[in-house]
């Protein structure tokens, strides 16, 4: 019986071919491999380990921006099965700590307007609409371009960021 208890690391190049098989069951407009295997070196991209599965990912980096930092989550996601046991806050808080880690002060991603299981967890963890990017993903639909300051997310007391 695999533990319930997943462990985040940092991504190995051996993990690559479970990131994208969980990509491919999460996403109608998957990320090709070589995507992937061009990041491997990104700040924060972070594998959750179940056993020896790979059960999920977040993949982040950092822009420098005039001492303003800009971390960008590029992608997050949780195999279909690992779903609802809070993997996917886990994974985007090792994520932010990362990008705090690296100098970014600022956070965003982009998050379909019609995913409200994503934009609810992001809302929870401070990040709040900026601009609407119209017809974002190649099927039309629109993206919400969302922001947190990292500064206040890491001094928020309130909850455990580990």
């Amino acid at each position: 019986m695999t533990s319930d208890v997943a462990t985040i690391r940092p991504v190995e190049r051996a993990d690559l071919l479970a990131v994208v098989r969980i990509e491919r069951a999460c996403f109608d407009d998957p990320w090709p491999y070589d995507a992937f295997e061009r990041l491997l070196d990104a700040p924060a991209f972070l594998v959750a380990e179940r056993g020896e599965a790979v059960c999920g990912y977040v993949v982040a980096d950092v822009t420098p921006n005039a001492g303003r930092d800009i971390g960008h989550i590029k992608d997050l996601a949780v195999r279909p099965d690992a779903r609802g046991r809070g993997l996917g806050r886990r994974l985007l808080r090792a994520g932010l700590t990362r990008l705090c880690a690296h100098g970014a002060a600022v956070a965003k991603l982009e998050v379909r307007e019609g995913n409200a299981v994503a934009r609810s967890l992001y809302a929870s963890e401070g990040f709040e609409p900026i601009r609407r990017a119209r017809r974002y993903y190649r099927d039309g639909e629109d993206a919400l371009v969302l922001a947190v300051d990292l500064g206040t997310w890491a001094s928020d007391s309130a909850v455990d960021k580990a």
